[in-house]
């Protein structure tokens, strides 16, 4: 593969928990690979006061206990193209400072003008470190690319989202701007392109006409975990759907791109987004259903409810969970509901696609009121990243008795080594200018404007239920009235942890 142009690697926030877990184990890979530049440095910058030796004592720490790849001998070499520099991110006249350094270490690395800044820092600086960055032109392209990495959320609601949009874009343009969505960096999520447009198989079913319904499931067995301030003024709805798991179901839904180049996939994923139906205020209580985890035994341990949690209100009312109902008004999709949910303390860790294929048309089969069972198509993005295909097969013996068996595929099987982490993927395309797997602005602002009527309506709205759900299920009973009739419901790959045992088929 190609090496990036030389270029300086920005962290603003170098000092926080997604730096040391993610970030730097995951450039640390890049370079063992050989996949860095040959003239790189990286600098890490945010208020706390540390030298280059000290931040680069702490990164050799957090390599030791969240490396990505087992080669740990080149450390030592990498470390040393690692520099650290104090600056206080909301005074401008700090920027000078960060100018000096960044023109020191192209001079002593032999580095152009070309630089990344990547923003792992709280959302309320998403705004402000760009424009302090213009202020001191540290965006002019005259002498090199410039490119700024944004971590979600982009916004909290879509007011917020516009306000962020001009700010950026006020000193900024939008091919500098690369929003990650780490979510769009796993292997499985980018297969989904290729299991449909390489498959001759798959490609004249994925249509109205043999599809029954999508469903997008993305559920965690954890709760909060201590982090109960932050989820208090997100929420699920914010956290998962408006971000993961609506740009998920437009890679689903997208048509086949002109080509691959990322401007290319990225119109036909804005178009999909652009023809979800708008959902009104007043349907909002029969297709958005939400949730809150309470106190449980699970497997003969306790576990506390959501408002039991540090930082959370006694009488909060924000969604551990929610489901959604939605239709795509396009011709490909035109009918076919599409179900989404999201949820914490549910039985177990997973995130999956399932394409419910509609039933034959005449049931040859049918013995004791039952019938046919459906073809699904399971592509589990994690854990255990593969593709699941159930279909019907007679049972040995007279007669024709059916069940539905498995026929799967797990990434695990291939013998291609070391599958890349999500962040060293997407840092790696940044690095490389590839903005396929990044949000474009048109698609964050047209995400925040489908989910406004059902953050408004949960808002004001007291007489939409938040259901209480046992820690350990799956989520809201209420939640199967979503999926109306033909004896159809959603998957359920494991057990609730309330039964006996727990059982997951892939």
């Amino acid at each position: 593969m190609n090496k990036p142009s030389a270029h300086i690697f920005v962290i603003f926030g170098a000092s926080g928990d997604l730096t040391k877990r993610k970030l730097i184990p995951a450039i640390y890979s890049l370079f063992v690979q050989n996949l860095l530049p040959d003239s790189f440095a990286l600098l890490g910058v945010s208020r706390t006061n540390l030298d280059d030796e000290a931040f680069r004592h702490n990164m050799k720490t957090a390599l030791s206990e969240f490396r990505e790849i087992e080669d740990h001998t080149k450390e030592d070499e990498f470390l040393n193209k690692v520099y650290y520099q104090s600056v206080n991110t909301e005074d401008v006249n700090d920027y000078r400072t960060l100018k000096k350094r960044l023109q020191e270490l192209r001079v002593k690395h032999e580095i152009s003008g070309n630089a990344i800044y990547y923003l792992s820092t709280p959302p309320s600086l998403y705004g402000v470190i760009p424009k302090n960055l213009a202020a001191h032109k540290l965006n002019d392209e005259s002498g090199g690319w410039k490119r700024l990495i944004i971590e979600k959320p982009f916004g909290y609601d879509l007011a917020s989202a516009e306000k962020l949009k001009q700010e950026i874009l006020d000193s900024w343009n939008e091919n500098q701007i690369y929003r990650i969505d780490h979510y769009l960096g796993k292997e499985t999520v980018q297969n989904l392109l290729v299991t449909r447009f390489s498959n001759g198989i798959f490609e004249p079913l994925w249509n109205r006409n043999f599809i029954d319904h999508v469903e997008v499931t993305s559920a965690e067995s954890i709760g909060v975990e201590g982090r109960g301030g932050y989820y208090e003024s997100s929420g699920a709805l914010r956290d998962m759907v408006q971000n993961h798991l609506l740009q998920i179901v437009a890679l689903v839904a997208m048509e086949p791109p002109t080509s691959l180049e990322a401007d290319s996939i990225r119109n036909e994923i804005l178009k999909v987004i652009q023809s979800f139906r708008p959902i009104k205020p007043e349907d909002v209580k029969s297709v958005a259903i939400r949730g809150q985890y309470i106190a449980s035994k699970v497997k003969g341990e306790q576990l506390i409810g959501y408002r039991e949690e540090k930082g959370v209100a006694q009488n909060s009312t924000t969604e551990t969970f929610a489901a959604l109902k939605f239709y795509i008004d396009n011709w490909r999709w035109g009918g076919i509901p599409f179900y989404i949910r999201t949820g914490k303390r549910l039985p177990t860790r997973v995130n999956e696609v399932v394409i419910h294929f509609k039933q034959t048309p005449h049931f040859l089969f049918k013995k004791n009121g039952s019938v046919n069972s459906h073809n699904q198509l399971v592509i589990r993005i994690q854990p255990d990243e593969g593709i699941l295909l159930k279909f019907g097969m007679k049972i040995p013996g007279q007669g024709f008795d059916v069940q539905t068996v498995n026929m799967d595929f797990h990434y695990s099987d291939l013998s291609v080594g070391r599958i890349p982490s999500a962040y060293e993927r997407l840092i790696y395309d940044s690095m490389k200018g590839d903005s396929t797997l990044f949000a474009r602005t048109e698609e964050v602002m047209a995400l925040w404007k489908f989910l406004t009527p059902i953050l408004d309506a949960w808002k004001s709205e007291k007489d939409i239920p938040l259901f209480g759900y046992p820690s350990g299920s799956w989520g809201p009973e209420k939640t199967d009235d979503l999926i109306e009739g033909k004896m159809m419901t959603w998957r359920y790959p494991c057990k609730n942890l309330s039964d006996d045992g727990i059982y997951c088929e892939l």
